[in-house]
């Protein structure tokens, strides 16, 4: 019986309606239209292009790169380089499809360059006017071959210093539709600047140079005598000079080597963090990547010490073995698959965190510099800020007041002077003075990282001193930290001490919260919290971890029910246990507002300084601020 949709014939006309009925007929599409469409997976905006042609310039040896944009890139883009240089035929062959230098043997598995498909060239010719100039290094004369909307014109005689000039004009004039999806000028720019400058992190033995406009945006030194003398301060260099001052100065230097893997690079401390995720740079084997895999690893590594919504600082280097990494992905080679994607994340992960650890109780520079500011004085929206405090030689005291001054008015100081309390001095300054001084020959508390504890501010904050300044705690915080580190030791050595608690606790919720704890009844008492359903809408908490002391219960369990609710039920609570964990280490800190003794305040100090991490709490936060004694009196106008 014959298929009630009848044969399928190639050519056969449509019946939807008569009005629309026309052959399909096959054919092909012709050459331009087929690099047209090339295009638009290949260069999908300017900084597409740059990034191709940069790249070929990196596979080519260059030792120097000067990129020029103008419009964002759609009006202008020039690429010099100092490499190889092409012959009159290379030239030719360079802008045909699928030609290429890179694939010497045809070996997929075996990619060292950062370009091989062949595309580029023909795909930025098929929409633009492309201007190819070059010269060999062992040859005297150079040559040049244009293509405009796919038209390939002959090479001719042209006069080149050894290498490769690239020059895209009016690009996709020849697709317009295209055009409309671009963003603006500034927009474009600031992407092509974003791929140069990750190219140039990748490449430290390469000059680069960026300029837009006549207006040089971005240059780097190559670092060829330093690379080979010590390749991770010049990787460091590198770093600073397209990341800033700050990044190196809060970087740590993350290595680990696994057979053929090498991961090396910096990664900010956490109290150096950010907002996204902009300022993390990631490298497989020299080409930049943005992979989900490697970005989770990342992640994963600061759990412990940023909240969701802060990311850190990284520039990490993964150097892998071309058979176990597939390039091939994607058109525009930025995402990659590994052949053990287990093994990379753990060697990140771990290599991430031992370099974290090693850190200490380190904290961010920038931190000082934030306080700092806040004590500078401000006239006002719009206004420069006045000076700290202005002197003039020989024109008698003046006074500062927003952005006025002048001679202090007759009787005014008089007055200021018997209005004033006599400096007193507090007992427990005197206290921990006259200890210092009764024990000749012994550590001065001064001289240890956090100092000697002197005072406590609004029941919040401990003031220590120390030989080149003074040191400002949340007190909160810093315990919290600690908290969260001792049971986490305890945790990993076989379990959490737990205490009985006189008069169980009943606490009340909804009937799926009380259900969730009791599901998870088990995997909480390995963290020190014992209980269990006490009728409908209810727990009973029976024992809680020594570690947490005299704790709000009732908030305790209702925090970790709404931590537990996040959880998928095919997830192990364990896998989670670093926030659970935090969750409870909140609840045990030493709140803001309780008065601390002067031996407790030291106690706090000296623990801090014997825990890694505790130069943040575990949401991110700085436990400590050091303010160096040059920039206080800086503020006082003494320097």
């Amino acid at each position: 019986m014959p298929s009630p949709r009848g044969p399928a014939i190639i050519g056969s006309v449509s019946t939807l309606s008569d009005s629309s009925a026309r052959p399909r007929i096959l054919r092909r599409l012709t050459e331009g239209t087929i690099n047209r469409i090339a295009a638009g997976e290949v260069v999908e905006r300017p900084a597409s292009a740059v990034k191709e042609l940069v790249e070929n310039a990196l596979d080519a040896g260059a030792a120097r790169i000067d990129v020029t944009i103008e419009g964002g890139g759609r009006d202008l883009i020039l690429v010099v380089d100092d490499g190889v240089g092409m012959t009159a035929a290379d030239l030719e062959m360079a802008v045909d499809r699928h030609a290429t230098s890179k694939l010497p043997d045809d070996d997929l598995t075996q990619i060292s360059t950062l370009g091989f498909r062949g595309e580029a060239l023909p795909s930025i010719g098929a929409v633009a006017r492309l201007a190819l100039t070059s010269r060999p290094r062992d040859s005297a004369e150079g040559w040049c071959m244009r293509v405009e909307a796919g038209a390939k014109f002959a090479p001719v005689p042209a006069a080149a210093a050894p290498g490769t000039r690239v020059e895209v004009r009016d690009l996709f004039f020849a697709t317009p539709a295209r055009l409309k999806f671009l963003k603006t000028d500034r927009a474009e720019a600031q992407a092509v600047a974003d791929v140069v400058r990750r190219l140039a992190m990748a490449h430290p033995a390469v000059a680069f140079s960026l300029s837009e406009g006549g207006r040089t945006v971005f240059r780097a030194s190559a670092m060829g005598d330093l690379l080979h003398d010590d390749p991770a301060a010049a990787r460091l260099v590198r770093l600073a000079a397209i990341l800033g001052s700050d990044f190196a100065d809060n970087a740590l230097s993350v290595y680990a080597e696994r057979g053929a893997l090498v991961l090396s690079g910096f990664a900010g401390v956490p109290t150096y963090n950010r907002g996204n995720a902009q300022q993390q740079f990631l490298f497989v084997n020299g080409r930049p990547v943005k992979d989900k895999l490697l970005v989770g690893a990342v992640r994963g590594a600061y759990a412990d010490f940023l909240a969701r919504d802060r990311h850190p600082s990284v520039a990490l280097f993964l150097d892998i073995a071309p058979e176990d990494v597939d390039v091939n992905v994607h058109p525009a080679k930025t995402e990659v698959r590994f052949r053990d994607s287990g093994a990379v994340r753990g060697m990140i992960v771990g290599a991430l965190r031992q370099a974290l650890t090693a850190a200490g109780h380190r904290a961010a520079t920038t931190i000082a510099d934030q306080a700092l500011a806040a004590f500078r004085v401000d006239g006002g929206p719009g206004s420069a800020p006045a000076p700290a405090l202005p002197f003039r030689s020989g024109a008698g005291p003046i006074y500062s007041f927003g952005q006025r001054t002048g001679p202090v008015p007759a009787g005014l100081a008089d007055y200021a002077t018997q209005s004033q309390s006599p400096l007193g001095v507090p007992a427990p300054i005197t206290t921990a003075l006259a200890a210092d001084q009764a024990q000749p020959g012994t550590l001065d508390p001064r001289d240890l990282p956090l100092g000697a504890a002197r005072s406590q501010l609004h029941l919040t904050y401990v003031i220590a001193e120390t030989r080149e300044g003074l040191v400002i705690v949340d007190q909160h915080a810093a315990h919290e930290r600690l908290v969260y580190e001792r049971m986490k030791g305890a945790l990993a050595a076989g379990g959490v001490r737990r205490q009985i608690l006189l008069i169980p606790e009943v606490v009340d919720l909804d009937d799926g919260a009380a259900e969730t704890l009791a599901a998870r009844a088990p995997e909480l008492e390995s963290l020190g919290l014992v209980l269990e359903r006490f009728g409908p809408g209810a727990v009973v908490v029976r024992e809680t971890p020594a570690l947490l002391g005299d704790s709000d219960i009732r908030s305790l369990v209702r925090d970790l029910a709404d931590e537990l609710a996040e959880v998928e039920q095919t997830t192990l609570l364990a896998e989670r246990l670093g926030e659970i964990c935090g969750t409870m280490a909140c609840h045990g800190s030493v709140r803001a507002g309780r008065r601390l003794s002067l031996p407790e305040m030291d106690a706090l100090l000296r623990e801090m300084e014997a825990t890694p991490h505790s130069g943040q709490c575990n949401h991110g936060r700085p436990t400590y601020v050091t303010l160096h004694k040059g920039d206080i009196e800086r503020l006082f106008g003494r320097r």
